[in-house]
């Protein structure tokens, strides 16, 4: 008990606290009880201690936010990388699920500790899209050059005079045929056998109501003796259109269309172009 009355007798005991000013003031002194100094003490190193944790707790929530944002960025490319690989991959199905080179052109569309590196990944990503590219480019181009292609006939029909020398049916001596001759009826649909531009629409001499078109790639293709034509010269043409109707116009001896290719201003025989063998 008597300690007790000491103990309590000593937190009430005051203490003085001197304050001494750099000036012509006087000095101060303050005096509170000895308990209340503790107290302000003890408050003011809590005080201290929850700072100094919020402080930590800051610096780690901006650093994880900083963490967060680069790793979502990375993701995000990797995202988008992916789905560009994936969207390649189901073009590259569909071209080589094809049975040939032809239809593969005609149907060609004008990328430790259990951790993920991503730079690593981001590389062969890269590689692999690179290599998607590149293949790309080059079925692009091939599928130009089959395009500007003379193939197939540009109508059904029996071919009566074949590429080279010949017996003129109507002058009667040896003369180099330039073309092949087919025989068909008259009004049937002259197809254009690649795509281009018509060069030519009009008669020319011997050869009656001629159409030229130009392909691009040194190709030419030439339809004549046609009964009607449908194009004008300038104009756009895919294979397939109809660009004019046989006939027998001009020096003929029957329905039929004189049908040449030319390859850079020189004409080939177009029997090769026809089978689909070039």
């Amino acid at each position: 008990m008597h300690k007790l009355r000491l103990l309590i007798r000593k937190i009430h005991t005051p203490i003085t606290i001197m304050l001494v000013p750099h000036s012509r003031f006087s000095t101060r002194s303050i005096r509170i009880p000895f308990i209340l100094a503790l107290t302000f003490c003890g408050l003011s190193c809590l005080g201290l201690v929850y700072t100094a944790s919020l402080t930590v707790q800051a610096v780690d929530y901006y650093r994880m936010k900083k963490q967060y944002t680069a790793m979502s960025r990375q993701f995000n490319e990797i995202e988008s990388t992916v789905a560009s690989l994936k969207q390649s991959e189901s073009q590259f199905r569909k071209l080589f699920a094809l049975d040939s080179r032809k239809e593969v052109l005609k149907n060609l569309p004008t990328d430790d500790g259990g951790s993920i590196d991503v730079e690593a990944l981001k590389k062969q990503v890269t590689e692999s899209m690179e290599t998607v590219q590149g293949i790309k480019s080059y079925l692009a181009k091939q599928h130009n050059d089959y395009q500007a292609t003379p193939l197939g006939w540009p109508a059904p029909g029996h071919i009566s005079s074949g590429f080279g020398m010949r017996e003129h049916p109507i002058y009667g001596d040896q003369r180099f045929h330039t073309g092949i001759d087919i025989t068909l009826s008259t009004g049937t649909p002259l197809h254009a056998t690649a795509d281009g531009v018509v060069s030519f629409a009009g008669k020319n001499a011997g050869n009656g109501n001629i159409v030229v078109i130009a392909h691009g790639h040194g190709y030419s293709s030439v339809y004549a003796h046609d009964s009607k034509i449908l194009v004008h010269p300038g104009e756009t043409v895919k294979r397939g259109t109809i660009i004019a109707y046989s006939g027998s116009t001009g020096t003929s001896t029957g329905p039929h269309v004189h049908y040449e290719v030319w390859k850079n201003g020189q004409s080939v025989n177009p029997k090769p172009f026809i089978d689909g063998r070039i």
